[in-house]
């Protein structure tokens, strides 16, 4: 699947609509955002289209959220990041809107008001059915070519972001094209031997990588950690203990213990699991084998022997792809299993993270330059290797193959 790239657009004064994903986390009191990963992510294509008229449409959050607002600070933290001034209009395909974008010079960059705020863009359509809404009509006709940097909205089918290809000539951004490229080598080309781990509390689509990487040949191994590994241990008739059975019952995955059995009877000696773990007991760490989990104590970690097994096993693969923590990291007590991991899949020839908590546990390790890539979207990066087409990079190419 052939994507156009910036390099292919003669950009330079031309208007560019950007589509980015600074969705990002807003302290309620003040207003102020409190995390610009994904504003430092972006810059690079931002940079790139120095010479073009650039119109970012963006999002924060959705209708009913708590941090659902506009986009005045955020064009504010852009300018600064950038260097340059980026103006903000509070509007999207009104006539202020128009009339800023018909002003524009080139090298200028302007960012309009949350896309979110339009109802149809909340709407989940086809490419087709998008591309007819008034939100992309009226968009297309303020710009000559449009770019998809927002790899974090890429599992996505919203009308900006599938259904602007259909109209325009469009393009992937740097980002975009870094997190295509690097994840699609995961499953080409990928240095073996290659290791999937797959943790925290999103089993439903743990479950869908394992099986995907598993009956494909991707993954020579799946290590399973966090909740997920207390699916499968469910799965093998090991009993985990009242509360979390009872944390399993509360997450709706009761269903998936069956899924998990299935996937252990067809690869059980290629799915491995921590042989020890670590629960709080009287508000302390204590270590059990599999054979001697207390009923009333809540499973926290991988045990510490486990753990060293485990990091053995990252340490001598080609590649490890990591998407989820081993336990309650936010406590320090149980944090060791997914630090220690993490130190060892940082060691493999070609290593990823996909986004989310693991990614921000990387970054406050400060390991994150030992690792090949670090996607920055948690449920796109999923998808992705699940073995799904994005929606996202579907649009983009069917675009090339419209418009060249």
């Amino acid at each position: 699947m052939e994507i156009g790239t910036i390099a292919s657009l003669p950009c330079e004064d031309r208007t560019v609509l950007l589509r980015l994903d600074l969705n990002s986390p807003i302290d309620p009191s003040s207003g102020a955002i409190l995390d610009d990963k994904r504003f430092r992510e972006h810059l690079p294509t931002i940079q790139a289209l120095a010479h073009a008229k650039v119109v970012i449409l963006t999002h924060q959050s959705r209708p009913g959220k708590k941090d659902y607002t506009t986009l005045s600070v955020h064009a504010q933290k852009l300018g600064a990041m950038l260097g340059r001034p980026v103006r903000y209009v509070d509007d999207v395909i009104g006539t202020c809107a128009r009339e800023a974008v018909a002003g524009m010079a080139g090298g200028d960059v302007l960012m309009l008001e949350n896309v979110r705020f339009m109802a149809e863009e909340n709407l989940t359509l086809k490419p087709e059915e998008a591309a007819r809404t008034h939100l992309v009509r009226r968009l297309a006709a303020l710009g000559d070519f449009f770019v998809n940097d927002a790899f974090g909205t890429a599992h996505r089918s919203q009308p900006t972001v599938v259904g602007l290809p259909v109209v325009m000539r469009s393009a992937a951004g740097l980002l975009m094209e870094r997190e295509v490229s690097q994840l699609s080598r995961v499953f080409q080309g990928a240095p073996r031997p290659v290791v999937v781990v797959l943790g925290g509390t999103k089993v439903d689509d743990s479950i869908d990588v394992a099986r995907h990487v598993l009956e494909n040949g991707v993954a020579d191994t799946v290590v399973a950690i966090g909740v997920v590994a207390n699916v499968f241990y469910l799965a093998k008739g090991i009993s985990i203990g009242a509360p979390s059975t009872a944390l399993i019952e509360q997450l709706k995955y009761l269903p998936l213990v069956d899924l998990a059995r299935e996937l252990l009877a067809a690869h059980g000696d290629r799915i491995l699991l921590p042989d020890q773990v670590a629960v709080r007991e009287n508000n302390a760490r204590r270590e059990y084998p599999l054979d001697r989990i207390p009923q009333d104590a809540p499973i926290m970690d991988a045990g510490t022997e486990a753990v060293a097994a485990l990091s053995r096993v990252l340490s001598t693969a080609g590649t490890v792809v990591f998407n989820g923590p081993a336990g309650v990291f936010e406590d320090p007590g149980f944090a060791t299993g997914t630090h220690e991991l993490l130190r060892a899949a940082s060691e493999a020839d070609f290593s990823v993270i996909g986004g989310g908590h693991t990614a921000a546990v990387v970054e406050k390790m400060g390991i994150e330059t030992k690792f090949t890539h670090i996607s920055t979207g948690g449920g796109a990066c999923i998808e992705f290797l699940t073995g799904k087409t994005l929606p996202a990079v579907d649009a983009l190419a069917r675009s090339k193959l419209a418009f060249g």
